[in-house]
């Protein structure tokens, strides 16, 4: 690999950014693509496909045989509340090969016991967010019900263009939520993006249930975002 190429991508991978490199199998030069860059014809398609799939593979364009080795960026959720939905959701999330931070400042539920082996985050997600900003790479859960912790995340989710923002309560609880970001200067295109009521609607009742909701609507966000023009990342 070209030495330029090599640190143009160990620079996407600092900032959290997606890129395929793309290689000619036939001996020709590499080119690295990054996520949002124009790409035109059936390499547009292709390129597209992978940064969703985020499956490197060996394709055909126009006759000519290319390998497309993808790297994306470790897919994180953020949950905002140390809840029961939130200790089954860090577990599965797990699983299915998510990065899981936990953020509650209420230290009576942020306890190392109810989350063990999860990254747990005893403090408040403002200043929390300060330390490890969001990015389009990671997903917003917040499943407080209390504004004073839910929204201002919130706000910075839609802002930084997470992949996927999510809040728990009823019809009516999302609808007080919407004035108050309303008020916070947030566009009808930015509320839009919220996920509420959260999770598929499965007809989820138990904790354990939710979590499996919210996390089938966060891997269906992840994998049918929008890749045509990056949001931005931090480290």
């Amino acid at each position: 690999m070209d030495r330029a190429i090599l640190a143009q991508l160990n620079e996407m991978r600092r900032r959290r950014q997606a890129a395929i490199l793309v290689s000619d199998l036939s001996g020709g030069s590499d080119r690295l693509i990054i996520e949002g860059d124009q790409i035109e014809g059936d390499l547009a398609e292709a390129v597209s496909s992978a940064f969703r799939s985020g499956r490197s593979a060996a394709v055909e364009i126009g006759g000519q045989r290319l390998f497309l080795n993808v790297h994306l960026p470790p897919p994180r959720i953020v949950v905002i509340g140390a809840v029961h939905i939130s200790q089954v959701l860090a577990r599965m999330a797990a699983l299915a090969g998510f990065d899981v931070t936990i953020i509650d400042p209420r230290t009576a539920f942020a306890t190392p016991e109810r989350f063990d082996g999860i990254d747990l985050v005893a403090d408040w997600p403002v200043d929390a967010l300060k330390e490890r900003p969001l990015d389009s790479y990671m997903a917003l859960v917040a499943v407080t019900h209390d504004p004073k912790i839910d929204d201002e995340p919130i706000v910075q989710a839609l802002r930084t263009g997470c992949f996927y923002v999510g809040a728990l309560g009823s019809r009516k609880t999302h609808a007080g939520r919407m004035e108050r970001l309303k008020r916070a200067g947030l566009t009808e295109a930015e509320l839009a993006r919220i996920h509420a009521p959260i999770g598929l609607p499965i007809g989820a009742a138990s904790p354990a249930e939710i979590a499996v909701a919210i996390l089938a609507e966060i891997v269906g966000s992840l994998r049918g975002r929008d890749v045509s023009s990056f949001k931005g990342g931090t480290l």
